[in-house]
């Protein structure tokens, strides 16, 4: 199970809690990646491969190269790379997949961007919210992502990302809104209707993309995913 980011590459294999991880960056090709969770996953034992991708995903497979990462990614054979059959979703998808149990639900990633999806009774739809503008001047990804909390200060930053949030979930009609991401333990007070979850959670999604253990699989539908029990 492997999340790629902006910063860094989080590998993980079902039945353990072990988290390893190597440095992305723009200079990062499928080619070199796969080539480095070869490398790191030789003493790991596994069927099949689920990777969280920092860009879009249609059917399944990557559409479009992603920001902050290497070129090349769209025809690149992965699972001939890796050896096993590899299914992709986008990795604000991955993070709401592990997280959803029923009804409306919003998740917002605060992290290097600004991730965002919406599962609405078990259809997943990825979003690209961090387009939407802020001011005259910014969007919200410009505005709440990445270094903000440090360029605005802290106080700020957390003032503007409840306000968001609230006009998100007036805007979507959602029961909840799951925070992840590597800033989403820094927003406080948290409101009500949010919760956080971590980056080694989003995981938990990826056994879905196959069916985890209560049956629970999520398949591709255009650029959609169908989330339902086997």
């Amino acid at each position: 199970m492997i999340d790629v980011g902006g910063g860094s590459v989080k590998l993980m294999v079902s039945g353990r809690r072990t988290l390893r991880s190597f440095d992305s960056g723009d200079e990062l090709s499928p080619l070199e990646f796969s080539r480095r969770v070869s490398k790191l996953t030789e003493d790991w034992s596994f069927d099949v491969v689920s990777i969280g991708y920092p860009g879009p995903v249609r059917n399944g497979v990557p559409c479009g190269d992603p920001p902050r990462v290497g070129r090349g990614w769209i025809k690149f054979d992965f699972a001939r790379a890796l050896g096993r059959p590899v299914r992709f979703i986008n990795d604000a998808a991955l993070q709401a997949l592990s997280a959803y149990r029923s009804g409306r639900m919003l998740f917002i990633g605060l992290g290097t961007g600004l991730g965002s999806t919406l599962i609405s009774d078990n259809i997943l739809v990825p979003l690209e919210l961090g387009w939407l503008r802020y001011d005259r001047k910014r969007s919200l990804l410009q505005q709440l992502a990445d270094g903000s909390p440090e360029r605005l200060g802290l106080r700020r930053w957390r003032r503007d990302v409840v306000s968001e949030l609230g006009n998100l979930k007036a805007a979507f009609d959602v029961d909840q809104v799951i925070l992840g991401g590597g800033n989403a333990p820094r927003v406080r007070p948290l409101p009500r209707y949010c919760r956080v979850r971590s980056n080694v959670d989003a995981f938990r999604g990826a056994l879905r993309l196959w069916g985890d253990a209560t049956g629970v699989i999520a398949e591709p539908r255009g650029s959609l995913w169908e989330i339902r029990t086997q």
